[in-house]
């Protein structure tokens, strides 16, 4: 659940918010005309797209491509907090502030760029440290401050990206996106994500990412999921010391009462007699 938000408005448009978090919650978020900085505080934090599942390290940030993504706010399954920052980065407001670099072309380009992982700095945590400061004293923020401050974030990524300009940052972020279909679903068979997340990470209706589903895989997305769930946590129990409950959250199982009973329907004994039974 979402415990506290605050925002800085530019133009009418929301350009940066702090969120409070309450763990464990999964939070959608859509940049249909927009790059997104988002920085996460805490370590726990997993991001999914059609391109992408991965969880972030601690004060790593992440610079996100127009796009649907999830964000899973797990910090080992108790109720604890994440505060995630994100700076939202629109083409027309950048191409005001860098009119010089940013031409046209920014939103033409058909190459492809992917989301790019922003190791934790030095710079970049002072940066994202020093928001902290107006988000307590927002009656300091104008205009001019956010303009500043945009034009700061990006200088510093350019900066820690090692590349040559703000075009070439750029760029791939407003680049048209392709998805690939299958490489969507295999990067996510263990994320825990349902049928309609699935679809909107395809940019497909559910109707439409059944029917893709049936051509690729020749079977319904819930019977091939959870069979393949239920297959790798077969491997993990022979392979590994995982507790069972543990495995049952890496293959995507909220819960492991649940992963115990399907795992028993499918091979016939629950996941502990069968490890003790092929140990």
């Amino acid at each position: 659940m979402i415990l506290n938000r605050q925002s800085f408005t530019y133009r009418d448009k929301t350009l940066i918010e702090k969120v409070t978090f309450g763990s464990p919650y999964r939070h959608e978020g859509v940049f249909e005309n927009e790059g997104c900085f988002l920085y996460i505080k805490e370590e726990g934090a997993r991001i999914l797209s059609s391109d992408i599942n991965f969880r972030p390290k601690s004060e790593e940030a992440v610079l996100l491509k127009c796009g649907t993504y999830f964000i899973d706010l797990v910090k080992n399954r108790k109720e604890e907090q994440f505060e995630v920052i994100a700076f939202h980065l629109f083409p027309d407001v950048l191409n005001g502030l860098f009119a010089n670099e940013l031409p046209n072309l920014i939103m033409k380009n058909k190459g492809k760029s992917a989301t790019q992982v922003i190791a934790p700095k030095d710079t970049i945590t002072q940066f994202m440290q020093s928001l902290d400061f107006y988000f307590q004293h927002p009656s300091l923020v104008n205009d001019d401050l956010l303009e500043l401050k945009t034009k700061e974030l990006i200088l510093l990524l350019i900066q820690t990206q090692n590349i040559e300009s703000i075009t070439d940052l750029l760029l791939g972020l407003y680049s048209s996106r392709t998805t690939d279909f299958k490489r969507t679903i295999e990067l996510h068979l263990h994320s825990n994500l349902s049928v309609e997340e699935l679809a909107k990470l395809c940019n497909l209706s559910v109707s439409s990412f059944k029917r893709e589903f049936k051509k690729k895989y020749n079977d319904s997305p819930a019977n091939y999921i959870i069979t393949s769930k239920l297959k790798k946590g077969k491997e993990l129990l022979l392979l590994s010391d995982i507790p069972v409950s543990e495995i049952a959250y890496q293959i995507g199982f909220n819960d492991p009462l649940y992963f115990s009973r399907q795992f028993k329907n499918k091979f016939g004994s629950s996941p502990t007699i069968y490890r003790k039974g092929h140990k």
